[in-house]
């Protein structure tokens, strides 16, 4: 699968989409203010509603007063009595209350305002006229009040103030009327206009889905022959990553076959033309021992410069194939390279094996055995070049869960991260590419407290454990016939844990 960083094209709504969405919005826009104002006008309508009905109230309740004070005065005038004339002296104050509230309930009509100063008018005239009576009654008594009756216009003047308030009514209830048609009116114009957005609405909302739809199932499209495309790029990443995998394995046999072949060809005839040359200068040495001293001399020297090749050729062959590794097994051959480490480069190296481990390696495959020991071998190669280290110890051992365990710490200056991961660092990915090839792992972490590099590698184990560690097997016949390799007795695979000493009194 291949990523890309760059910008990608700016993408513009289509113009269409656009003009659709903004329409939309418009829509609903009016149509909000539309419910606002139809709101609005309903608030409105019924406080007119309202206001009619207190005005028709007041009205009602003002000529209640004046009839209850005109009942009261007569009261009077039958009995005498001045207790009958309580509503008659406080109908004034509150005919004058009522009056001033009428005014503020049709403070936005003049007309009507025009009809309640004439009723205003007409009010006081009436009580003007019942005051008038009471004092008529106390000086001239009863015969005068119906003398003044008989003949005055007091009848007319109630009978004025019914008719003004039924005009006022009347006039109030039109006025109410027009503006619930005028309301109706605009209700309707308001349902019109409405019903006609919310058609324009859903038809754009219908566009929409539409739209919404073909994007949809566009993208659904898209992203299934993308999904397709992965798979596609999945299967053909595995499928070389398979095939690099048997390249790997294959190359890294060969390459192990190659090394054991030149180690063979080294061994078998370059040691025994050696060996014969060795053989050949000792014979000829002791010869001109007596005739020819410094001739003698020059053939000791040419000989100790033959045994440096046979040890030069010695190391060789130890690093292209172990023979530890073939006879001795992977516990020895670790154990052997770790103390040419130790003594090489004067690191302290440290070694723990589990006694089970060389039981394991040699029920497996010969390719286990030959990984680990490459792992250590290449930990240890690049210990030397750049860590930097005073320490180093190495350990492997079996876990419960069946698993073999290989860890190389040393606590030098560590490695960066990047390095882990660089490209052209090809000791590290061959280390991973065979913990890989035996289905296992390769990590590499900070070591003990946060310095240096501790290389940990996971291997599934493909041998049983013996239930007793193995004691180590002695040397072949045909190893103790390598007089010119020189190969240094180890110590057995069950002892746990030893130090390798360094000398400092090495031959500089």
């Amino acid at each position: 699968m291949y990523f890309t960083v760059q910008a990608g094209p700016a993408h513009r709504l289509p113009f269409y989409k656009t003009v659709l969405c903004v329409t939309c919005a418009l829509f609903l826009i009016v149509n909000g203010l539309s419910l606002f104002h139809n709101l609005e006008s309903l608030k409105s309508a019924n406080a007119q509603t309202l206001q009619s009905s207190r005005v028709a109230e007041r009205l009602q309740y003002l000529g209640v007063l004046v009839q209850d004070a005109e009942s009261s005065m007569r009261g009077y005038f039958i009995s005498g009595d001045e207790t009958y004339l309580g509503p008659t002296r406080a109908v004034t104050a509150d005919t004058e209350a009522e009056f001033k509230l009428l005014e503020t309930l049709l403070a936005d009509n003049p007309a009507q305002l025009k009809n309640l100063n004439q009723l205003h008018q007409l009010v006081r005239r009436k009580l003007g006229m019942m005051g008038q009576a009471i004092d008529v009654y106390r000086h001239g008594g009863l015969e005068e009040i119906v003398n003044i009756a008989r003949y005055g216009e007091d009848r007319s003047g109630m009978d004025e103030i019914r008719l003004q308030t039924v005009i006022m009514i009347q006039e109030q209830s039109e006025t109410l009327a027009a503006r619930s048609a005028k309301f109706y009116e605009e209700y309707h114009k308001a349902l019109v206009l409405g019903m006609g957005i919310n058609a324009v609405a859903i038809v754009v909302l219908v566009m929409f889905y539409q739209i919404v739809r073909r994007t949809y199932f566009a993208q659904a499209t898209v992203e299934h022959a993308l999904q397709q495309s992965n798979e596609n790029l999945e299967a053909m990443v595995a499928q070389r990553t398979e095939q690099l995998s048997v390249l790997s394995r294959h190359l890294i046999s060969i390459s192990e076959e190659e090394k054991a072949r030149l180690s063979r060809e080294l061994h078998d005839e370059m040691g025994a033309h050696l060996t014969s040359i060795s053989m050949d200068i000792t014979a000829v040495t002791q010869q001109l021992q007596k005739t020819d001293p410094e001739l003698a001399n020059q053939l000791r020297r040419a000989r100790g410069t033959l045994l440096e090749t046979v040890e030069l050729k010695r190391r060789i062959i130890e690093n292209l194939r172990p023979s530890l590794l073939d006879n001795l097994g992977l516990c020895a051959a670790i154990d052997s390279y770790t103390e040419d480490f130790a003594r090489m480069t004067r690191i302290p190296c440290e070694t723990e094996i589990g006694p089970e481990v060389d039981a394991i390696v040699r029920d497996g495959e010969t390719s286990l055995s030959i990984a680990l020991f490459r792992i250590v071998q290449e930990s240890l190669t690049n210990i030397r070049k750049y860590a930097r280290a005073t320490r180093v110890s190495v350990t492997l051992r079996e876990t419960a869960d069946g698993m073999l365990v290989l860890r190389v710490i040393d606590d030098g200056v560590g490695i960066a991260a990047d390095m882990i991961v660089k490209p052209m660092s090809h000791g590290l990915l061959g280390m991973r590419e065979r913990a890989l090839l035996l289905g296992g792992t390769l990590t590499i972490r900070r070591g003990r407290g946060d310095r240096g590099t501790c290389i940990e590698v996971f291997i599934p184990a493909q041998g049983k454990p013996a239930a007793e560690s193995a004691p180590a097997r002695p040397v072949s016949g045909q190893l103790r016939q390598r007089a010119d390799d020189h190969i240094p007795s180890s110590p057995p695979c069950s002892i746990p844990l030893h130090s390798v000493p360094v000398h400092h009194d090495l031959a500089q």
